[in-house]
C-alpha cells in the first residue's frame, strides 16, 4: 500500500491553472497556422481588434477572414470585454487568420482558465497541422503529373 512506501495518496482533485496576467494587464498567446505565426496580446476593452497597427476591417478585408477570427470569442461570450493587440507574420491571408484566431483561443484560456473546455470542444485550441506538400521530382506539383500524350 502507499502508507507502507511512505508516500501520500493525494484526493482526486484538479487544479484550476493560474490566470496569465502581466504588470500592464495583458495576457500574450502565440497562434499558429500554415506558415504564420500570431503574437496575440488581450486586455480588458471595448471588443477592438488590431492587427499589424491596423484595423482588422482594414487588414482582413474579407468577411470570412474577419469571422474566423471573432469565432473564439462568440462562442464565450467575451465579444466586447477584451481588445486584441496583434502582430501576424508569413503566409497568406487566410493562413493569417487562422493564427489569429489559435492565438486569441490561447489567449483566452491563459486569461479565463475555465474556459478551456468550451474552447477545447468547439476545436479552437487545437493546432491545425496541415500544411503544403511538398514538390515531388518527376511531377509538376505535389501530384500533379506533366501532360501524357500518346501520340
Amino acid at each position: 500500500s502507499l502508507a507502507e512506501l511512505g508516500e501520500v495518496a493525494l484526493p482526486d482533485v484538479e487544479i484550476e491553472p493560474e490566470p496569465q496576467i502581466d504588470h500592464l494587464g495583458r495576457t500574450y498567446a502565440t497562434g499558429k497556422r500554415k506558415d504564420a505565426v500570431a503574437r496575440v496580446w488581450l486586455r480588458p476593452g471595448v471588443g477592438t481588434i488590431t492587427v499589424n497597427k491596423r484595423a482588422v476591417e482594414v487588414y482582413f478585408a474579407r468577411p470570412a477572414l474577419r469571422m474566423i477570427i471573432n469565432q473564439p470569442a462568440e462562442l464565450v461570450a467575451r465579444l466586447s470585454q477584451y481588445d486584441v493587440i496583434c502582430t501576424v507574420k508569413g503566409g497568406g491571408l487566410s493562413g493569417q487568420a487562422g493564427a489569429v484566431r489559435h492565438g486569441i483561443s490561447r489567449a483566452l484560456v491563459a486569461r479565463e482558465p475555465e474556459l478551456r473546455k468550451m474552447l477545447r470542444s468547439g476545436g479552437f485550441l487545437t493546432r491545425d497541422s496541415r500544411v503544403v506538400e511538398r514538390k515531388k521530382y518527376g511531377k509538376r506539383k505535389a501530384r500533379r503529373s506533366f501532360q501524357f500524350s500518346k501520340r
